[in-house]
Protein backbone atom coordinates (compact mmCIF):
# COMPACT_ATOMS: atom_id res chain seq x y z
CA UNK A 1 0.00 0.00 0.00
CA UNK A 2 1.25 3.37 -1.12
CA UNK A 3 0.24 5.11 2.24
CA UNK A 4 0.54 8.79 1.00
CA UNK A 5 -2.09 7.53 -1.97
CA UNK A 6 -4.36 5.49 -0.35
CA UNK A 7 -4.69 6.57 3.48
CA UNK A 8 -7.15 8.78 5.06
CA UNK A 9 -9.96 8.90 7.38
CA UNK A 10 -12.87 7.98 6.06
CA UNK A 11 -14.43 11.70 4.63
CA UNK A 12 -17.86 13.16 4.27
CA UNK A 13 -20.76 13.91 6.35
CA UNK A 14 -22.50 10.54 6.32
CA UNK A 15 -23.21 8.59 9.85
CA UNK A 16 -19.68 6.78 9.14
CA UNK A 17 -17.72 9.61 8.49
CA UNK A 18 -14.32 10.26 10.46
CA UNK A 19 -16.28 14.19 10.51
CA UNK A 20 -19.15 13.17 12.41
CA UNK A 21 -17.29 10.52 14.49
CA UNK A 22 -14.00 12.45 16.24
CA UNK A 23 -15.50 13.34 19.55
CA UNK A 24 -12.89 10.74 21.05
CA UNK A 25 -9.74 12.69 19.53
CA UNK A 26 -11.47 15.75 20.56
CA UNK A 27 -11.82 14.82 24.15
CA UNK A 28 -7.71 13.97 23.99
CA UNK A 29 -7.46 17.08 22.34
CA UNK A 30 -9.20 19.32 24.76
CA UNK A 31 -7.12 17.58 27.63
CA UNK A 32 -3.93 19.10 25.91
CA UNK A 33 -5.44 22.62 25.22
CA UNK A 34 -3.86 23.80 28.71
CA UNK A 35 -0.38 23.16 27.79
CA UNK A 36 -1.30 24.38 24.57
CA UNK A 37 -2.39 27.61 25.74
CA UNK A 38 1.11 27.58 27.70
CA UNK A 39 3.41 26.92 25.37
CA UNK A 40 1.75 29.17 22.69
CA UNK A 41 2.15 31.64 25.67
CA UNK A 42 5.62 30.95 25.93
CA UNK A 43 6.66 31.05 22.14
CA UNK A 44 4.95 34.55 21.66
CA UNK A 45 6.31 36.77 24.50
CA UNK A 46 9.73 35.29 23.40
CA UNK A 47 9.56 35.77 19.59
CA UNK A 48 6.80 38.53 19.09
CA UNK A 49 6.52 37.67 15.44
CA UNK A 50 4.39 40.46 12.98
CA UNK A 51 4.02 37.21 10.51
CA UNK A 52 2.96 34.42 12.87
CA UNK A 53 3.16 30.75 11.01
CA UNK A 54 1.29 28.02 12.67
CA UNK A 55 1.26 24.61 11.34
CA UNK A 56 -1.72 21.97 12.14
CA UNK A 57 -0.18 18.16 11.57
CA UNK A 58 -2.73 15.64 10.24
CA UNK A 59 -5.58 17.81 10.32
CA UNK A 60 -7.82 15.52 9.36
CA UNK A 61 -11.35 16.49 7.51
CA UNK A 62 -13.31 16.45 11.11
CA UNK A 63 -14.79 19.23 12.98
CA UNK A 64 -11.89 19.38 15.33
CA UNK A 65 -9.71 20.95 12.60
CA UNK A 66 -11.58 24.52 12.83
CA UNK A 67 -11.88 24.45 16.70
CA UNK A 68 -8.69 24.08 17.05
CA UNK A 69 -7.77 26.73 15.04
CA UNK A 70 -10.09 28.65 16.85
CA UNK A 71 -8.74 27.94 20.16
CA UNK A 72 -4.81 28.69 19.29
CA UNK A 73 -5.57 31.98 17.22
CA UNK A 74 -7.34 33.18 20.26
CA UNK A 75 -4.79 32.24 22.70
CA UNK A 76 -1.99 34.22 20.75
CA UNK A 77 -4.52 37.28 20.90
CA UNK A 78 -5.35 36.94 24.45
CA UNK A 79 -1.41 36.73 25.00
CA UNK A 80 -0.55 39.80 23.48
CA UNK A 81 -3.52 41.86 25.55
CA UNK A 82 -2.31 39.85 28.79
CA UNK A 83 1.41 41.45 28.05
CA UNK A 84 0.30 44.18 26.38
CA UNK A 85 1.91 43.16 23.43
CA UNK A 86 0.62 44.49 19.72
CA UNK A 87 -0.38 41.10 17.94
CA UNK A 88 0.65 40.19 15.34
CA UNK A 89 -0.11 41.60 12.17
CA UNK A 90 -1.10 38.58 10.42
CA UNK A 91 -1.45 35.10 11.17
CA UNK A 92 -0.69 32.20 9.11
CA UNK A 93 -2.30 28.81 9.65
CA UNK A 94 -1.00 25.88 8.17
CA UNK A 95 -3.72 22.45 7.51
CA UNK A 96 -1.43 19.84 6.79
CA UNK A 97 -2.61 16.01 5.83
CA UNK A 98 -1.99 13.50 3.14
CA UNK A 99 -3.16 14.51 -0.37
CA UNK A 100 -6.22 11.87 -0.07
CA UNK A 101 -7.96 13.67 2.76
CA UNK A 102 -10.71 14.93 2.48
CA UNK A 103 -9.99 19.45 2.13
CA UNK A 104 -13.08 20.05 1.02
CA UNK A 105 -15.18 19.47 4.03
CA UNK A 106 -12.73 21.48 5.76
CA UNK A 107 -12.91 24.07 3.08
CA UNK A 108 -16.75 24.42 3.39
CA UNK A 109 -16.30 25.13 6.98
CA UNK A 110 -13.79 28.21 6.42
CA UNK A 111 -16.56 31.07 5.63
CA UNK A 112 -17.98 30.57 9.09
CA UNK A 113 -14.58 30.45 10.96
CA UNK A 114 -13.23 33.61 9.40
CA UNK A 115 -16.80 35.29 10.25
CA UNK A 116 -16.37 34.54 13.71
CA UNK A 117 -12.80 35.19 13.74
CA UNK A 118 -13.25 38.80 12.24
CA UNK A 119 -15.46 39.63 15.34
CA UNK A 120 -12.63 39.55 17.66
CA UNK A 121 -9.44 39.10 15.59
CA UNK A 122 -7.23 42.44 14.84
CA UNK A 123 -4.75 40.58 12.96
CA UNK A 124 -5.46 39.31 9.27
CA UNK A 125 -5.66 35.60 9.16
CA UNK A 126 -4.85 33.22 6.09
CA UNK A 127 -5.79 29.68 6.37
CA UNK A 128 -4.50 27.05 3.39
CA UNK A 129 -4.15 23.46 3.04
CA UNK A 130 -0.65 22.40 2.44
CA UNK A 131 -0.84 18.08 1.33
CA UNK A 132 1.76 15.79 1.76
CA UNK A 133 3.54 13.55 4.31
CA UNK A 134 4.55 15.34 7.58
CA UNK A 135 7.68 12.34 7.25
CA UNK A 136 9.46 14.76 5.12
CA UNK A 137 9.55 19.01 4.57
CA UNK A 138 6.06 20.65 4.00
CA UNK A 139 7.09 24.67 4.39
CA UNK A 140 9.78 26.68 3.93
CA UNK A 141 12.79 27.82 6.13
CA UNK A 142 12.24 29.57 9.00
CA UNK A 143 8.54 29.66 8.58
CA UNK A 144 6.45 28.71 11.18
CA UNK A 145 6.56 29.52 15.00
CA UNK A 146 4.18 26.64 16.37
CA UNK A 147 3.29 23.53 15.26
CA UNK A 148 0.99 21.08 16.66
CA UNK A 149 0.17 17.46 15.84
CA UNK A 150 -3.00 15.36 17.37
CA UNK A 151 -3.54 12.18 17.52
CA UNK A 152 -1.14 11.65 14.37
CA UNK A 153 2.33 9.96 15.27
CA UNK A 154 1.08 6.50 15.44
CA UNK A 155 1.39 6.16 11.70
CA UNK A 156 3.59 5.66 9.76
CA UNK A 157 5.39 6.39 6.50
CA UNK A 158 5.02 2.55 5.19
CA UNK A 159 4.35 -0.83 6.53
CA UNK A 160 7.25 -1.76 7.59
CA UNK A 161 9.50 -3.39 4.77
CA UNK A 162 10.97 -6.26 7.71
CA UNK A 163 7.45 -7.88 8.26
CA UNK A 164 8.53 -10.24 5.09
CA UNK A 165 11.13 -12.16 4.52
CA UNK A 166 13.41 -11.94 1.49
CA UNK A 167 10.59 -14.30 -1.05
CA UNK A 168 8.33 -11.70 0.27
CA UNK A 169 6.14 -14.13 2.60
CA UNK A 170 4.77 -12.41 5.69
CA UNK A 171 6.12 -13.34 9.26
CA UNK A 172 2.89 -12.18 10.42
CA UNK A 173 0.61 -14.25 8.98
CA UNK A 174 -1.96 -14.24 12.13
CA UNK A 175 -2.13 -10.46 12.59
CA UNK A 176 -2.51 -7.38 11.19
CA UNK A 177 -0.53 -5.45 13.81
CA UNK A 178 2.09 -6.42 16.36
CA UNK A 179 -0.23 -9.54 18.30
CA UNK A 180 0.63 -12.26 21.09
CA UNK A 181 1.39 -14.13 17.89
CA UNK A 182 3.72 -12.37 16.63
CA UNK A 183 7.46 -13.14 16.36
CA UNK A 184 10.48 -11.18 18.14
CA UNK A 185 11.37 -9.70 14.49
CA UNK A 186 7.98 -7.86 13.59
CA UNK A 187 8.16 -6.09 16.84
CA UNK A 188 11.77 -4.97 15.69
CA UNK A 189 10.63 -4.02 12.19
CA UNK A 190 7.64 -1.44 13.93
CA UNK A 191 10.15 -0.27 15.83
CA UNK A 192 13.11 0.47 13.71
CA UNK A 193 9.99 1.66 10.94
CA UNK A 194 9.09 4.53 13.85
CA UNK A 195 12.33 5.48 14.52
CA UNK A 196 13.55 6.29 10.93
CA UNK A 197 10.20 8.27 10.31
CA UNK A 198 10.03 10.11 13.60
CA UNK A 199 13.65 11.25 12.84
CA UNK A 200 12.46 12.02 9.48
CA UNK A 201 9.54 14.35 10.96
CA UNK A 202 11.81 16.48 13.61
CA UNK A 203 14.87 17.03 11.57
CA UNK A 204 12.52 18.45 8.84
CA UNK A 205 10.61 20.58 11.31
CA UNK A 206 13.60 22.09 12.41
CA UNK A 207 14.24 23.62 9.29
CA UNK A 208 10.81 24.82 9.09
CA UNK A 209 10.56 26.40 12.59
CA UNK A 210 12.18 29.41 13.61
CA UNK A 211 14.99 28.95 16.42
CA UNK A 212 12.72 29.33 19.70
CA UNK A 213 9.74 27.69 17.93
CA UNK A 214 7.48 25.32 19.53
CA UNK A 215 5.78 21.97 19.42
CA UNK A 216 3.28 20.15 20.93
CA UNK A 217 3.09 16.79 20.03
CA UNK A 218 0.19 14.45 21.55
CA UNK A 219 1.19 11.07 20.80
CA UNK A 220 -0.80 7.90 21.78
CA UNK A 221 1.87 5.27 23.34
CA UNK A 222 1.63 1.92 24.91
CA UNK A 223 2.73 1.69 28.83
CA UNK A 224 6.05 0.32 29.28
CA UNK A 225 8.59 -1.56 27.48
CA UNK A 226 5.91 -4.36 26.46
CA UNK A 227 5.21 -4.99 22.91
CA UNK A 228 2.03 -7.42 23.56
CA UNK A 229 0.61 -5.23 26.40
CA UNK A 230 -3.38 -5.16 25.79
CA UNK A 231 -2.99 -1.37 25.44
CA UNK A 232 -1.22 -1.98 22.10
CA UNK A 233 -2.71 -4.50 21.08
CA UNK A 234 -6.38 -4.67 21.70
CA UNK A 235 -7.86 -2.50 18.53
CA UNK A 236 -5.94 -4.37 15.75
CA UNK A 237 -6.45 -8.03 17.36
CA UNK A 238 -10.40 -7.61 17.31
CA UNK A 239 -9.84 -6.12 13.61
CA UNK A 240 -7.97 -9.39 12.56
CA UNK A 241 -10.64 -11.44 14.75
CA UNK A 242 -13.74 -9.57 12.67
CA UNK A 243 -11.53 -10.21 9.15
CA UNK A 244 -11.10 -13.95 10.53
CA UNK A 245 -14.55 -14.48 10.82
CA UNK A 246 -15.39 -13.14 7.79
CA UNK A 247 -12.41 -15.69 5.95
CA UNK A 248 -14.56 -18.68 8.12
CA UNK A 249 -17.57 -17.14 6.24
CA UNK A 250 -16.15 -17.05 2.80
CA UNK A 251 -16.63 -13.83 2.62
CA UNK A 252 -12.72 -13.15 2.11
CA UNK A 253 -10.23 -15.30 0.74
CA UNK A 254 -7.14 -16.03 3.09
CA UNK A 255 -4.52 -14.81 1.16
CA UNK A 256 -6.11 -11.87 1.19
CA UNK A 257 -5.72 -11.41 4.95
CA UNK A 258 -2.45 -13.22 5.45
CA UNK A 259 -0.96 -10.55 2.76
CA UNK A 260 -2.64 -7.40 5.13
CA UNK A 261 -0.47 -5.46 7.41
CA UNK A 262 -1.41 -1.83 9.10
CA UNK A 263 1.14 1.22 9.16
CA UNK A 264 0.84 1.87 12.71
CA UNK A 265 2.79 1.79 15.81
CA UNK A 266 2.97 2.96 19.48
CA UNK A 267 5.94 3.35 20.76
CA UNK A 268 6.96 3.92 24.39
CA UNK A 269 7.57 7.06 26.19
CA UNK A 270 10.93 6.13 26.44
CA UNK A 271 11.51 5.35 22.37
CA UNK A 272 10.02 8.66 21.73
CA UNK A 273 12.43 10.46 23.99
CA UNK A 274 15.33 8.59 22.62
CA UNK A 275 14.99 9.71 19.21
CA UNK A 276 14.33 13.27 20.02
CA UNK A 277 17.77 13.02 22.03
CA UNK A 278 19.22 11.59 19.52
CA UNK A 279 18.12 13.61 16.40
CA UNK A 280 19.19 16.41 18.46
CA UNK A 281 17.21 19.45 16.89
CA UNK A 282 14.72 19.86 19.42
CA UNK A 283 14.96 19.98 23.31
CA UNK A 284 12.36 17.93 25.52
CA UNK A 285 10.44 21.41 27.81
CA UNK A 286 7.54 19.23 28.77
CA UNK A 287 6.49 15.76 29.05
CA UNK A 288 3.21 14.17 30.09
CA UNK A 289 1.16 10.76 30.71
CA UNK A 290 -2.60 10.37 31.39
CA UNK A 291 -5.05 7.61 30.58
CA UNK A 292 -7.94 8.86 28.43
CA UNK A 293 -10.85 6.82 30.37
CA UNK A 294 -14.36 5.66 28.82
CA UNK A 295 -16.91 3.72 30.21
CA UNK A 296 -16.88 1.14 27.34
CA UNK A 297 -20.33 -0.11 28.85
CA UNK A 298 -22.19 2.56 27.18
CA UNK A 299 -20.20 3.89 24.72
CA UNK A 300 -19.27 0.71 22.34
CA UNK A 301 -21.48 2.44 19.75
CA UNK A 302 -19.28 5.32 20.01
CA UNK A 303 -16.00 3.82 20.01
CA UNK A 304 -17.11 1.24 17.05
CA UNK A 305 -17.56 3.95 15.03
CA UNK A 306 -14.96 5.65 15.31
CA UNK A 307 -12.43 2.56 14.75
CA UNK A 308 -13.91 2.76 11.63
CA UNK A 309 -13.89 6.03 10.59
CA UNK A 310 -10.03 5.51 11.28
CA UNK A 311 -9.72 2.27 9.54
CA UNK A 312 -11.59 1.80 6.85
CA UNK A 313 -10.16 3.76 3.80
CA UNK A 314 -7.13 1.51 4.10
CA UNK A 315 -9.07 -1.44 4.89
CA UNK A 316 -11.21 -1.01 2.03
CA UNK A 317 -8.63 -0.47 -0.15
CA UNK A 318 -7.41 -4.10 0.64
CA UNK A 319 -10.66 -6.07 0.95
CA UNK A 320 -13.09 -3.93 -0.79
CA UNK A 321 -15.89 -1.35 -0.11
CA UNK A 322 -18.69 -4.33 -0.57
CA UNK A 323 -17.43 -6.16 2.89
CA UNK A 324 -17.17 -2.80 4.97
CA UNK A 325 -20.43 -3.04 6.59
CA UNK A 326 -20.14 -6.98 7.61
CA UNK A 327 -16.69 -6.60 8.94
CA UNK A 328 -17.49 -3.84 10.95
CA UNK A 329 -21.13 -5.27 12.71
CA UNK A 330 -18.24 -8.26 13.37
CA UNK A 331 -15.88 -5.96 14.91
CA UNK A 332 -19.08 -4.19 16.65
CA UNK A 333 -20.30 -7.53 18.30
CA UNK A 334 -17.26 -8.64 19.50
CA UNK A 335 -16.29 -5.21 21.00
CA UNK A 336 -19.61 -5.72 22.79
CA UNK A 337 -18.41 -8.89 23.46
CA UNK A 338 -15.07 -8.01 25.11
CA UNK A 339 -16.84 -5.25 26.96
CA UNK A 340 -19.42 -7.42 28.71
CA UNK A 341 -16.95 -10.03 29.50
CA UNK A 342 -14.19 -7.31 30.77
CA UNK A 343 -11.74 -8.89 28.54
CA UNK A 344 -10.60 -5.28 27.61
CA UNK A 345 -8.08 -3.16 28.07
CA UNK A 346 -9.45 -1.27 30.94
CA UNK A 347 -10.00 1.53 30.09
CA UNK A 348 -8.72 1.65 26.66
CA UNK A 349 -5.66 4.13 27.28
CA UNK A 350 -4.20 6.60 25.53
CA UNK A 351 -1.08 8.24 26.57
CA UNK A 352 0.52 11.02 25.29
CA UNK A 353 3.82 12.65 25.19
CA UNK A 354 3.53 16.67 24.40
CA UNK A 355 5.25 19.75 24.21
CA UNK A 356 8.81 20.21 22.59
CA UNK A 357 10.66 23.24 21.99
CA UNK A 358 13.26 24.01 19.17
CA UNK A 359 16.97 24.48 20.97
Amino acid sequence: MDVEKVFHMKGGLGETSYFNNSSIQKSVAEKMMGITMEAIEEMYVTLRPKSLGIADLGCSSGSNAMSYVKRIVGAVQNTAKKFEQPAPNEIRVCLNDLPTNDFNTIFQALPDLYEELNKTIRSNIFIGAFPGSFFGRLFPENSLHFVYSFNCLHWLSRVPPGLYDERGTSLNKKSVYISKNSPPQVCKAYAKQFKEDFSVFLKSRSRELVHGGRMVLVFTVRNGADFYSKDNTFLWELLYQSLRALVSKGIIEEEKLESFDVHYYRASKEEIEDVVKEEGSFKLEYLEMFEKEMNLTSNVPVLAKAVRAVQEPMVSHHFGEAVMDSLYDEYGRLLELKTAKQDICKPIKSRHVIKKAHQ
